[in-house]
């Protein structure tokens, strides 16, 4: 499996989103990934309002576990709450990988 994880940067500096990495990702899928930086559009589902902004993109290629959605779902939350964000985009996909 591939999961992209698609974080709006906001106004989170390079110096907290370096943080959250290291302490939320990393812990969570040490083995390895891919950061890159992006440009992103969201449109909020109230009001209609399109925002356009700095994106990281987390690209984790990952073997099947039982645990792997509550990974995930604990570092989209995680992000969330800490930045005050409405939502982080996850794209999951089958994937032939390797290294």
């Amino acid at each position: 499996m591939v999961a992209e994880l698609l974080f709006g940067r906001g106004n989170v500096s390079e110096t907290a989103w370096d943080r959250f990495l290291a302490t939320e990702v990393t812990p969570r899928f040490p083995d390895g990934l891919t950061v890159y930086d992006a440009r992103g559009q969201w449109r909020n589902p109230q009001t209609k309002t399109i925002s356009r902004e700095r994106s990281k993109v987390v690209m984790i290629a990952m073997p099947p576990a039982d645990d792997n959605d509550a990974r995930l779902q604990a570092i989209i939350e995680a992000y969330k709450t800490r930045f005050k964000q409405q939502s982080v985009g996850l794209i999951l996909r089958p994937s032939c990988v390797s290294f």
